[in-house]
């Protein structure tokens, strides 16, 4: 077991975690609901709000679907980096 290739092995994880994190912070997706249009990006921050008059209720509705969308878009680039995860742990046994 060489322990410096560990080290290699997580350092090359870490990058591929933040060229993720990088992708996710350029995304943006747009999520209209009831009248209600959001702008979020991949990382989760709000970007823009258009409500239109709605009302609070119709708000945290929209936001919460937004904030659910970017999850779901944050799940799919972390499962790419799930391969070399268990590897990496399988072999600190």
């Amino acid at each position: 077991m060489n322990p410096f290739g560990q080290l290699g092995e997580l350092k090359k994880m870490r990058d591929q975690a933040m060229q993720i994190q990088r992708q996710l912070q350029a995304e943006e997706l747009t999520v209209e609901k009831k009248g209600i249009l959001i702008v979020i990006t991949g990382d989760q921050k709000i970007k823009e709000i258009k409500t239109n008059g709605k009302s609070d209720k119709d708000i945290a509705e929209a936001i919460n679907e937004a904030i659910k969308k970017s999850q779901e878009v944050a799940a799919k680039k972390l499962q790419q980096m799930s391969g070399g995860l268990g590897g990496l742990l399988g072999g600190m046994k």
